[in-house]
């Protein structure tokens, strides 16, 4: 089951305790999986929702709130997606219903947002409108960069009540149209759990906030191992140009390298993936990591100076062609 199943069956579940929450959720289901329709010149309310379990629970609470007896039909094939969809209709009473739950004004005129009684209600109707929403029309994907909880809405002026709704409980969320479709989009990972905790679905947010932790641990490790891997090949590439350059530079100075450094050159080439304090300690007697890298850029900067007097290519002739040292 996905993640957005695992949601909604939770909301099912839920019931608001006050007469108002439960009308906002059922005014924010309608507008955003349906809204009024003209049939034979009366005015239905209609819902399209993708569960008979929502359908029955609308109607139900249709039922109760507004003694209004809806018609419940499925339809295979919705959206396009081969997907069994229910059709919940009131048509009898339709025009009262429309303007009970605010889908209408008093001079018949559609409301394209959400009633304003209810977005400037109580923190309890404010959840119950996201409930509605994301039962009607909302989706939560994984964690990741990816993720998000978002809501499709029929126009601009419900996704900007949405918006709203979500800022007066604390919630960032934000309004887009992709490809004339509008939605509201919750991405930052705080702010998904504390939207998914206000609406009631505190089960499935542990779930995901599990699911979440697991993730940027892991995300963490692979940048660790990341991080590790392009030391070690900078590392690497460091050791092959400093054999390359020691090579030349005692080729270069023959028999009048001295001795003191003639020896850090060959301690060089002899432990060639050494690192610099393990040099040291090769070394007889001893020496610090320093005093190695010390002969060793004067081996290197002694022959430099010979070869440019020489007229001859310096201890940098021999790097590998992709270097960039």
């Amino acid at each position: 089951m996905s993640l957005t199943a695992d949601v909604k069956l939770e909301l099912l579940r839920l019931r608001a305790k006050s007469t108002q929450a439960r009308a906002a959720e059922v005014t924010s289901i309608l507008r955003f999986s349906g809204g009024l329709q003209l049939i034979s010149g009366r005015i239905a309310v209609e819902a399209q929702v993708d569960s008979e379990r929502l359908a029955r629970r609308l109607s139900h609470e249709l039922g109760e709130l507004y003694g209004v007896r809806p018609r419940i039909t499925s339809a295979t094939g919705a959206h396009g997606r081969g997907q069994e969809s229910y059709l919940v209709r009131v048509l009898e009473a339709g025009e009262t219903l429309a303007r009970q739950t605010g889908l209408m004004d008093a001079r018949r005129h559609t409301v394209r947002g959400l009633p304003n009684r209810l977005t400037t209600g109580t923190r309890e109707d404010l959840a119950a409108i996201w409930r509605g929403a994301f039962l009607a029309a909302g989706s939560l994907t994984e964690p990741g960069r990816s993720s998000a909880l978002e809501v499709v809405t029929p126009n601009s002026e419900s996704a900007m009540a949405l918006v709203g709704a979500a800022g007066r409980m604390g919630v960032a969320s934000r309004a887009r149209e992709v490809r004339g479709v509008h939605r509201v989009v919750i991405r930052e990972g705080e702010s998904i759990a504390a939207m998914l905790k206000i609406i009631g679905a505190s089960e499935t947010v542990a779930s995901w906030e599990a699911m979440r932790q697991r993730r940027e641990t892991r995300a963490t490790a692979n940048r660790l191992v990341n991080f590790d891997d392009a030391n070690l090949r900078r590392s690497a590439q460091a050791a092959v140009s400093a054999c390359a350059r020691v090579e030349r530079a005692l080729e270069i100075l023959g028999d009048d390298a001295p001795d003191h450094l003639k020896y850090a050159g060959r301690l060089r080439l002899d432990h060639r993936d050494a690192s610099l304090d393990e040099l040291g300690r090769k070394a007889d007697p001893p020496m610090t990591k320093d005093a190695v890298a010390g002969r060793i850029r004067r081996l290197l900067a002694l022959a430099d100076k010979h070869a440019e007097t020489a007229g001859i290519p310096g201890t940098e002739a021999n790097l590998p062609a992709d270097d960039e040292l």
